[in-house]
């Protein structure tokens, strides 16, 4: 594999507006999260903007950034008319989707993001992290991978991604976190596709590509990050942030 990371960055947010550039101990947060990217030394990070001002200050910050048009429906097609643009000789064969709101995101992880790679049948790799009791699976904000770990596999195929609390019985409950690596192959054809049925039911634009016929392959990590939507997670994004160096995993 030779992977590339894109982190699609827009302004337009409802809960936070201009959160890709919220200040956290003097940084954007966009930087926080591009700088734990390249740790992960996975390949080289690009940001994909949509606004002027986020390509700016990830230039600024030494990261490659390439403006998408601000029409584009999802950060996806941000990613690949970026990997389009940047890359068009298709020398990246794999491409990590990060968002621009993990700046606690573990460098590890992304690295985990790739593993269900290793198997040529999938399509899509993720991660997933272990829902802590019934009160957490209740929250729709919390989606549900369907998926089944044999004996110490870390890895397993996803079945169904939801808001309502799946799988029914006893055993446990998976969180999917929204770091995707696709299979450059994979991402062209994602984005050609229409908004599916379910996909459209659940807001969960996976769904797409499971009713595709595409293959999901999910990583299991101990916890996952939290991503930043409202003030209230900026303020913890900088009390956990306030002591540790760039590159460094934080708690989540």
């Amino acid at each position: 594999m030779n992977p590339i990371v894109i982190i699609p960055a827009r302004l337009a947010a409802t809960r936070l507006p201009g959160k890709p550039l919220a200040d956290i101990h003097g940084r954007p947060m966009l930087l926080h999260v591009a700088e734990r990217a390249r740790s992960a030394a996975i390949g080289p990070v690009v940001i994909a903007g949509a606004d002027p001002a986020i390509i700016a200050a990830a230039e600024a910050g030494g990261f490659r950034a390439i403006m998408t048009d601000p029409a584009l429906p999802s950060g996806s097609d941000r990613v690949f008319a970026a990997l389009e643009r940047h890359d068009p000789d298709g020398a990246f064969d794999v491409v990590v989707n990060l968002q621009g709101d993990f700046p606690t995101i573990d460098p590890a992880h992304l690295r985990a993001a790739l593993a269900p790679l290793a198997d040529p049948a999938i399509d899509i790799g993720t991660l997933v992290a272990p829902i802590r009791d019934d009160a957490e699976a209740a929250l729709p904000s919390v989606v549900k991978a369907a998926c089944a770990f044999a004996h110490e596999a870390t890895v397993a195929p996803a079945l169904y991604f939801s808001r309502a609390v799946i799988p029914h019985g006893v055993g446990p409950r998976w969180h999917h976190i929204g770091i995707y690596a696709f299979r450059r192959a994979a991402l062209a054809r994602f984005v050609t596709l229409p908004v599916s049925p379910l996909e459209a039911r659940e807001t969960l634009e996976q769904l797409r590509a499971l009713e595709a016929g595409m293959r999901i392959g999910c990583a299991r990590i101990a916890e996952g990050p939290f991503g930043v939507d409202t003030p209230a997670d900026l303020a913890r994004a900088r009390a956990l942030l306030a002591h540790a160096r760039p590159g460094e995993g934080g708690a989540a």
